[in-house]
């Protein structure tokens, strides 16, 4: 982890960098695989600020809040029927962000780095990765699709998101 930080510094301190750019984005997720057994629905909210590397790179940080409802599920044990009330789930991503502009409408990105595990209690977080593509309205706002993910002790917590990322 500490040398993924160290070369994304790298990478900042000795690149020539011409411009930079701050976007906020705000996305609904539907949780996928182990996430969706104990979660229904999920809202994120996303920032980054990113430095143009070349023409078509642009490398920099990005965090956010991503928020999965916990679901409610019936189980019958014993002719009984017993409502399970799984926990909401919160995480705090600190990653570094990598954006390759394809053409002048789509932008393939990724972030890769740590979520902070906020709630239920017992969440330790893990490795965050978060493949996304970019479909470019304007100059100031995006359509992003994005499979989100954290690696935690014995599973994962994954979900697709689809949202809207405005250039500040």
């Amino acid at each position: 982890m500490k040398k993924l930080f160290l070369a994304a510094f790298a990478v900042f301190a000795f690149a020539s960098v011409n411009a930079q750019e701050f976007k906020a984005g705000v996305s609904a997720a539907l949780p996928m695989g182990d996430a969706g057994d104990v979660s229904s629905f999920g809202v994120n909210l996303d920032v980054s600020y990113l430095w143009e590397v070349s023409e078509d790179f642009k490398a920099g940080v990005a965090s956010g809040y991503q928020h999965y409802f916990g679901s409610e599920e019936d189980v019958t044990l014993f002719g009984q029927t017993v409502t399970v009330e799984y926990d909401d789930f919160g995480f705090l991503p600190i990653a570094a962000a990598g954006r390759y502009a394809v053409s002048e409408e789509f932008t393939l990105g990724a972030d890769l780095g740590y979520a902070i595990g906020l709630s239920p209690d017992g969440n330790d977080g893990g490795f965050y990765y978060a493949p996304k593509v970019q479909y470019s309205i304007s100059d100031s706002l995006d359509i992003v699709l994005a499979y989100k993910g954290v690696s935690l002790d014995g599973g994962s917590f994954d979900a697709l998101s689809l949202g809207v990322e405005f250039g500040l």
